[in-house]
């Protein structure tokens, strides 16, 4: 018997309501077994494989990112159900206006029909209470598109606490160079009379001012330094921002530079708020992050890559890579709970 009839005989065999019925029981099961366990609150997908499922399967490009998209809507289904909060996709790169223009508009029409069909009353995201923020370059998105994105957007809001974070069009280097730009230009504009901080630092030296101005020679001649009200945390128009438009208004106070930390630049990127990231998953084989998730993979992200195709993947290829993850959290636990009660018995002796 040749392949072909043995991949009919399988699919007819799958098909089958008897079949249907026992794997979608056994679905339900393993889905449910993963809820016993520790479970990843975010987890990110780069979609990788669709236009080699169709040219290896000779169908026309856009009919292999439609069932990309089939492949998702399979995962997010069991995200949601596995108790996952947040899950980020790697939609659309920038670089992906690179492709042919025949490629490119019916991937922008192919978003805007998915993106209604997922937003509808009743769908995935309304039944497991997800709601879809668009990640990414509006301005490069033409005005039909954009208007399919903020209808979805405000159709889902009020879902529930899940979340699908679409990048479209997106790239994580854009991502970080727009939240250092941001953050330049909170810290660039002179704080409110009302929005001065008081430091800690600011009261001692304060205190130590005034219990060095009744020394004789303290009293002779004052320094700068005891006369000053500008807080360490913020800077005076005179230092950093001799040459800002408004170094002229007398008095003006700006936030100091030197507060700036990894969490400031974390909460003007586009998935402040969510969950750190557990989980990023690549199908296709490749072995490389394409600007994806750059900052938000940190030292305890799993960084998993498949040799499947993404129209291919599924629960079958999903589950493994769940249970791994599982079981090294356990094992972490494990660990700290070890470190812990020996800490507490070195205490006790």
């Amino acid at each position: 018997m040749s392949s072909m009839h043995l991949s009919q005989l399988r699919k007819w065999m799958l098909e089958s309501p008897p079949v249907e019925w026992g794997i979608h029981q056994l679905r339900e099961m393993l889905i449910g077994a993963l809820r016993q366990g520790p479970v990843p609150q975010h987890v990110a997908f780069v979609m990788d494989g669709n236009r080699r499922f169709a040219r290896s399967h000779k169908i026309e490009t856009v009919e292999g990112h439609n069932l990309g998209f089939e492949a998702l809507a399979r995962i997010l289904e069991v995200c949601y159900k596995s108790g996952v909060k947040v899950v980020t996709v790697y939609a659309f790169s920038i670089e992906n206006f690179k492709r042919s223009k025949y490629e490119v508009d019916a991937l922008m029409e192919m978003a805007k029909i998915k993106l209604s069909q997922l937003s509808q009353h009743g769908e995935l995201l309304d039944r497991y209470g997800a709601s879809i923020r668009v990640l990414g370059q509006r301005d490069l998105v033409k005005p039909d598109v954009l208007k399919a994105i903020d209808k979805a957007v405000e159709m889902t809001k009020n879902n529930g606490d899940c979340v699908l974070n679409i990048c479209f069009p997106y790239t994580s280097r854009d991502e970080i160079t727009t939240a250092i730009k941001t953050t330049v230009e909170e810290y660039s504009k002179p704080l409110s009379a009302q929005a001065r901080p008081f430091s800690q630092t600011r009261i001692t030296q304060k205190i130590r001012s005034r219990n060095l101005s009744t020394s004789p020679l303290r009293s002779i001649s004052p320094t700068p330094s005891s006369t000053s009200d500008v807080d360490d945390s913020v800077s005076s128009t005179t230092t950093l921002h001799a040459e800002s438009p408004n170094a002229g208004q007398e008095g003006s106070i700006y936030p100091d530079p030197e507060t700036i930390t990894s969490e400031t630049i974390e909460s003007h990127l586009l998935t402040a708020g969510d969950p750190p990231l557990d989980i990023l998953i690549r199908t296709s084989g490749v072995k490389r992050l394409s600007d994806f998730m750059l900052w938000q993979c940190h030292e305890t992200t799993e960084l998993v890559f498949l040799d499947c195709l993404w129209p291919e993947f599924d629960l079958w290829q999903f589950l493994p890579v769940l249970v791994e993850w599982q079981w090294r959290q356990k094992h972490i636990e494990e660990k700290a709970l070890g470190n812990g009660m020996k800490t507490s018995k070195t205490k006790i002796r």
